[in-house]
């Protein structure tokens, strides 16, 4: 680790460039982990870790090119180092086509702490969470149940300065749990992930009373064949899929005519109903429980799962958006590049989604009013199939239950599911009320969702599949 300070290797980072524009992002990362398996602690650890982004743009006589280099615990000489490599590498790059100006200085206010010391979480703050999984423990195994799992506290100090004079500062904590019992020899397996904003507050014993209860669902196992099923998924799968619509299906792709919201002739679907629910999609810098940087901040806009990014927008003010509003496609993410393309109001990556559905009930109670259907409680290995529908292929995983008139019956077998993340808002009847959850397969790139369960007609289960 370097001895001077985050805005210190800023201040160093710009004094040495020759770039015509100059962005420097260093992020100090400090973490704390507990790991275990069979009932039983099996590793626990701390780290610390500094990343320098040097972001350099160089006017040509056909525009301007741009070249990143990041380099993790850069110190003393190896800043320079740094600098010179990124500048290099904008000289041998093409120019680029998302070229902006730099946002000036003016566009907020510096962070009061922005020369302060980075924040850092330790080991502590598992000190009353730690007695409480040794409980847990020793009830499973008195229960039959072996626990294993996974849970981690980050803090994330992020500084920003710019050539045009920015010098803002965003710290994020950013916590999650991992919890997965087995029974029967481990043929039985249930799951959850949720996210912790404080350990000591996590009530650990209701959930693993909760995955004892579904373990206790698969006594009674019924086989089913592939088909259309009334099927209830609940927040933490809603933001599986949401996710990846939201994170890929961006301006630009959709006004070149690539993306499911793309409007056959040109244009964009904006504007244009997709769900008979009043859904309401929106990012928000300030929300409760999910705050998040109030600036864009991003490293690359070469990321495929956030096309939208553009390391030209780095300390682009950010605020509330509505993605959806009422049912109704509002806009999609977008660069200020991509957002004059497509005419559509510019609108960068928030670091959170919420999805509101008008629900009011519990997942408990969209059971209790089920006739005949399945209620997931995890999907797995999402991949895209085709992006011009959004078509998505995964498995569930962790438990499949049948419901029949208003109660789990029994375990199913699992399921290779293709859908399409629109389809599946577009033929959602019913809707829970929205809670903070966690994505089981983005939720390590996009920690701060809340979702709604939604109970969906015809989910198409494809295949079966042998998993557990």
């Amino acid at each position: 680790m370097s001895a001077a300070g985050p805005h210190e290797t800023i201040e160093r980072a710009l004094e040495l460039s020759r770039a015509d524009g100059t962005v420097v992002i260093v992020e100090e990362r400090s973490s704390a982990n507990l790991r275990w398996a069979l009932n039983a602690l099996t590793t626990n650890g701390q780290t610390r870790g500094r990343q320098l982004t040097v972001i350099a743009t160089v006017n040509g006589a056909t525009g301007v090119s741009v070249g990143v280099v990041s380099r993790s615990a850069a110190t003393g000489d190896e800043v320079e180092a740094v600098v010179r490599a990124a500048e290099e590498a904008a000289r041998q790059s093409p120019t680029s086509d998302e070229a902006s100006p730099l946002v000036p200085g003016t566009a907020m206010p510096a962070s009061a702490d922005f020369a302060d010391a980075p924040a850092e979480t330790s080991s502590a703050v598992f000190g009353g969470f730690a007695p409480a999984l040794g409980e847990t423990f020793a009830r499973a195994a008195r229960e039959g149940r072996e626990l294993f799992g996974f849970a981690e506290h980050e803090m994330v100090s992020s500084y920003l300065g710019t050539s045009s004079g920015l010098r803002l500062r965003h710290d994020q904590a950013t916590g999650s749990l991992e919890l997965n019992a087995k029974s029967d020899g481990r043929r039985r397996s249930s799951f959850v992930t949720v996210p912790v904003h404080d350990f000591s507050a996590l009530d650990l014993a209701a959930l693993d009373s909760s995955l004892a209860a579904r373990l206790a669902w698969g006594d009674r196992t019924v086989d089913l064949p592939p088909g259309r099923y009334e099927t209830l998924l609940p927040p933490s799968s809603v933001a599986d899929l949401l996710l990846y619509q939201h994170l890929t299906v961006d301006a630009r792709r959709t006004h070149e005519g690539r993306t499911v919201f793309s409007r056959p002739g040109g244009g964009t679907r904006a504007g244009e109903r997709l769900t008979g629910l009043p859904m309401t999609l929106t990012s928000d810098p300030a929300d409760a429980g999910m705050e998040a940087a109030p600036f864009v901040l991003t490293r690359s806009s070469a990321d495929s799962f956030l096309a939208s990014n553009s390391v030209f927008d780095n300390g682009l003010p950010l605020g509330r958006t509505e993605w959806i509003a009422d049912g109704t496609l509002r806009t999609l993410t977008s660069s200020r590049h991509s957002a004059e393309l497509s005419g559509l109001p510019l609108a960068p990556v928030v670091d959170n989604l919420r999805l509101d559905a008008g629900g009011t009930a519990s997942l408990d109670e969209l059971v209790a009013t089920t006739e005949r259907g399945l209620l997931v409680t995890s999907l797995w290995y999402i991949r895209e199939v085709d992006p011009k529908n959004l078509l998505l292929t995964g498995l569930t995983r962790d438990g499949v239950f049948l419901v029949e008139g208003g109660q789990v019956v029994g375990q199913v077998n699992n399921f290779r599911f293709n859908e399409s993340p629109v389809e599946v808002i577009a033929r959602a009847s019913e809707a829970s009320a929205t809670g903070l959850t966690r994505s089981r397969e983005w939720g390590r790139y996009f920690p701060r969702v809340a979702m709604p369960a939604l109970r969906v007609p015809e989910f198409h289960m494809s295949s079966v599949s042998p998993g557990v």
